[in-house]
C-alpha cells in the first residue's frame, strides 16, 4: 500500500489559502501566489500549460522564444561558440560568460555544461552539431529557430540577459516556462506571465485542429498550483 504523501506545515498552510475548484483570473492568481507562505529563498514563478498537442507529429511541435518584460529574475550565464574574430569579441562585449570555439567544444565533449544558454555562429555550428549527445537532452543545443545560431552574437547575448527565454512542450504535452521571482513586484509578475501567454498562443501549429490550450496553472518553486482561468485571456482555442 503506498504511504500518504506527508505536506509540510508551509504547504498545507497554502493549501489552506486557495480554493481548488476554482479558476482564478490571472491578476487575481499572481496576487494570491505572491501572498502564499514563503519558503527560505527566493523562489520561481512557473507557467504551466497542457495542451492539445501530440508531440510525436512534426507539425505539432510547439517551440519558441519570448522576451520577458522585467526578466526572469535568473542570472543567465551564456556560452557562445564562435572562432576568433568579429563575433567573439561582440560576444565578449556584450557579457558572455564563456566565449570559444575548439577549447569550449573539448570542455563539453568532456561533459562540462556550466551554463544555461548555448549560441553559436553559422560556421561554428560545423562542430557544434557534433555535441548532440550531450547538448540535445539538455535543451542546450544552439537552433535557429531560437535566434541561438546567429552571427550577431552580441544582439544574442544582450536579448538573453534581458530576459528572452526559449519554451518547448515536452513528450506528454506539457510546457513549463519560468516568469519571474516571487520576489517580483505582482505586476511585473502578471505582465510577464501575458507576454508568454501571448507568445505561445500564437504559436499555435498548422497541424493542431481541435483545442490548442487546455488548461493553465500558476505556482512558485515550493508551492501548490494555482488555476488560471482561460475565457478571458486572448488565447488560442
Amino acid at each position: 500500500m503506498a504511504k500518504k504523501k506527508k505536506y509540510s506545515k508551509r504547504y498545507r498552510k497554502a493549501l489552506e489559502m486557495i480554493d481548488i475548484n476554482r479558476f482564478y483570473s490571472l491578476k487575481d492568481a499572481v496576487e494570491l501566489l505572491t501572498k502564499l507562505p514563503k519558503a527560505k529563498f527566493d523562489e520561481t514563478v512557473d507557467l504551466a500549460f497542457q495542451l492539445g498537442v501530440d508531440p510525436r507529429q512534426s507539425d505539432q511541435m510547439v517551440r519558441g522564444t519570448v522576451a520577458l518584460p522585467h526578466g526572469s529574475g535568473k542570472q543567465v550565464k551564456v556560452l557562445v561558440f564562435a572562432k576568433e574574430g568579429p563575433s567573439a569579441d561582440a560576444a565578449r562585449q556584450a557579457g558572455a560568460e564563456f566565449v570559444g570555439f575548439e577549447d569550449m567544444i573539448e570542455k563539453v565533449t568532456g561533459g562540462w555544461v556550466d551554463f544555461d544558454v548555448a549560441v553559436a555562429t553559422p560556421d561554428a555550428m560545423v562542430e557544434v552539431r557534433k555535441l548532440g549527445r550531450v547538448l540535445g537532452p539538455r535543451g542546450l543545443m544552439p537552433n535557429p529557430k531560437t535566434g541561438t545560431v546567429t552571427d550577431d552574437t552580441a544582439r544574442a547575448v544582450n536579448e538573453l540577459k534581458a530576459g528572452r527565454i526559449e519554451y518547448k512542450v515536452d513528450k506528454t504535452a506539457n510546457l513549463h516556462v519560468p516568469v519571474g521571482k516571487v520576489s517580483f513586484d505582482p505586476v511585473k509578475i502578471e505582465e510577464n506571465a501575458s507576454a508568454v501567454i501571448g507568445a505561445l498562443s500564437r504559436s499555435k501549429p498548422s497541424g493542431v485542429k481541435g483545442t490548442f490550450i487546455r488548461s493553465i496553472v500558476l505556482s512558485s518553486t515550493m508551492s501548490p498550483s494555482v488555476r488560471v482561468e482561460l475565457k478571458e485571456l486572448n488565447v488560442v482555442a
